[in-house]
C-alpha cells in the first residue's frame, strides 16, 4: 500500500514513524510546507521526500494522512475527496462549523473516507471505560470528570491560529465523552481565566478553562483545562455511577501528588506530552485506519465526529464570551 503523508511537524514526524513500521505500507511519500523538514523525515524513515502536496496526489497514492496545519486541512480534504482518495486527518476538520460542514460535503459527495485523528478512541483505558459504561457495570452515570493539562504553553504564535482552548485543546474530551458514554451534550456554561502570561490575553485566549456540561440523560459532566500544569501532562476522565466509578489517566505516571500522610509516593516520571502519553494510540489509529482503507472494518471516526465534537467547543467559548449557558 502506497501512502501519502502532508505535514511532517511533531505529530506528522510521529505518523511517519508509524507507517513506516506498520505491515503492508511498501511505500510512503513525504511532502511538508518546509521541504528540508520532510527530507529529514524521509531520511530517518526510508520515506520519499516530494516537492509538493500536487506532486504528491499526481503519485496516485492508496491513501493520504494529513497532519499539516489546521487552515490547509479543508482544501486537502476536497482534494483528495475529489480525487477519489481515502484520507485520514488531524483534528480539526476546519477551523469553523461552516468550513466544516463545507469539506464534509465534499466527501458525502465523493462518497470516499475520511477519518478524523481522535487518538483517545484508540487509547486502552478509554476503551476499558467505554466498555465499563456500555456493560452497566457504573450503574447510571451521575457524574462525569475530565481534565486535560498540559505542561507548558505552546508558542505565541500558535495560539492566535490554535482556536483557543476549547476547539484546540478540549475538543479531546468532548469527543471522548460522547465515544465513551454514548450519550449527546445537550447544555454546556463555560468560563476561563486569562490571568497567565500576556500572549493569552494578546491572542484573545485564555489559560485555564472549566465547562459544566448536561448529558442528554441529565448526567453532569465538569470539563477543565489549562496550559500552564508544570507538573506534568495530565489526562484524566473519572465515570461516577450508582453502583462504581473508575478513572481513565490514574498512574504511577499521573504528574499528581496526595497529600495524605500515609500515601505511597508516585513511582514513575510524570508524563511530559502527548506523544509519550498516546504513543501506543496514535500507531493503533493508523493501523485502523490502513484497514478501513482495505476494507476490513468501519470507520472508527467519521467526520461527523469531528463536526459534533466542535459543536460542543464552539457553544463552551460562546459561553464563555457571554456568561450564559449555550445549547450546542
Amino acid at each position: 500500500m502506497r501512502i501519502g503523508l502532508i505535514g511532517t511537524g511533531r505529530i506528522g514526524a510521529l505518523h511517519a514513524h508509524n507507517l513506516s513500521e506498520l505491515p503492508g505500507v511498501t511505500e510512503l511519500l513525504l511532502v511538508d510546507a518546509e521541504h528540508a523538514r520532510a527530507a529529514a523525515v524521509a531520511a530517518e524513515t526510508g520515506a520519499q521526500a516530494l516537492p509538493s502536496s500536487p506532486e504528491l496526489f499526481a503519485a496516485r497514492p492508496d491513501a493520504v494522512v494529513i497532519a499539516s496545519a489546521t487552515d490547509s486541512h479543508p482544501g486537502l480534504i476536497t482534494r483528495a475527496a475529489r480525487a477519489g482518495v481515502p484520507a485520514f486527518c488531524e483534528k480539526p476538520v476546519a477551523a469553523d462549523l461552516p468550513g466544516t460542514r463545507a469539506a464534509l460535503a465534499e466527501v458525502a459527495r465523493a462518497g470516499t473516507v475520511l477519518q478524523i485523528g481522535f487518538m483517545r478512541r484508540f487509547d486502552a483505558a478509554y476503551a476499558a471505560a467505554r466498555e465499563a459504561v456500555r456493560a452497566g457495570r457504573l450503574g447510571r452515570l451521575h457524574t462525569v470528570r475530565t481534565l486535560t493539562a498540559d505542561p507548558a504553553p505552546p508558542p505565541a504564535g500558535y495560539l492566535p491560529l490554535s482556536g483557543g482552548i476549547f476547539r484546540d485543546c478540549l475538543v479531546h474530551d468532548f469527543d471522548a465523552l460522547r465515544w465513551v458514554t454514548g450519550r449527546e451534550v445537550v447544555s454546556v456554561y463555560a468560563a476561563g481565566s486569562d490571568a497567565g502570561p500576556p500572549m493569552f490575553r494578546q491572542a484573545d485566549d485564555v489559560d485555564t478553562a472549566a465547562a459544566l456540561l448536561t448529558l442528554d440523560d441529565g448526567t453532569l459532566v465538569t470539563a477543565t483545562g489549562t496550559r500552564m500544569n508544570g507538573a506534568g501532562y495530565d489526562v484524566r476522565m473519572e465515570l461516577a455511577g450508582e453502583r462504581d466509578q473508575i478513572a481513565v489517566g490514574l498512574g504511577p505516571r499521573t504528574p499528581l501528588r496526595s497529600a495524605e500522610p500515609d500515601a505511597a509516593p508516585r513511582g514513575a516520571a510524570a508524563w511530559q506530552g502527548f506523544l509519550d502519553r498516546f504513543a501506543p494510540a496514535y500507531r493503533a489509529e493508523l493501523a485502523a485506519f490502513l484497514d478501513v482503507v482495505r476494507g476490513r472494518r468501519d470507520n472508527p471516526c467519521e467526520g461527523a465526529e469531528a463536526l459534533r465534537a466542535l459543536r460542543i467547543a464552539e457553544a463552551c467559548e460562546a459561553s464563555r464570551r457571554t456568561g450564559r449557558p449555550i445549547t450546542p
